[in-house]
């Protein structure tokens, strides 16, 4: 089981960032939403991931660096139960939608949701 998140699993494209905000599907699961959509590629890597907290929702950049590296880590530990199922790559942005800090084991079982939610979709 790959356990890493590098480089090449990020989302950098401004390209897939818009076709996924103008194109994507969602699902959620409270404090977090996973919008995805398909795309074509010609590396070997099925997911491509970004991670946001608006500025409106949680002030201080402190702790919103810490919500993101917290659903970094997650996500990286989890990424198997979404990568077993793909068959075609997709491109993922969680988005962070609490006003509150929320612990890490709260975080987790809301992303286990979140990604068991996407697999009964596709």
């Amino acid at each position: 089981m790959n356990q890493t998140f590098g480089k090449d699993e990020k989302l950098k494209s401004k390209k897939l960032i818009d076709k996924l905000f103008a194109e994507g599907k969602g699902v959620k699961s409270f404090p977090l939403k996973l919008i995805y959509t398909p795309y074509e590629s010609e590396d070997e890597g099925l997911l491509k991931t970004g991670v946001s907290v608006p500025k409106k929702l949680v002030k201080t950049a402190v702790k919103r660096n810490r919500i993101k590296r917290l659903m970094r880590e997650v996500f990286r530990k989890n990424k198997y139960l979404v990568t077993n199922h793909l068959s075609s790559p997709h491109a993922f942005m969680f988005i962070y939608i609490s006003r509150e800090e929320i612990s890490y084991d709260k975080l987790e079982a809301s992303m286990i949701k979140v990604l068991e939610k996407f697999n009964d979709k596709n």
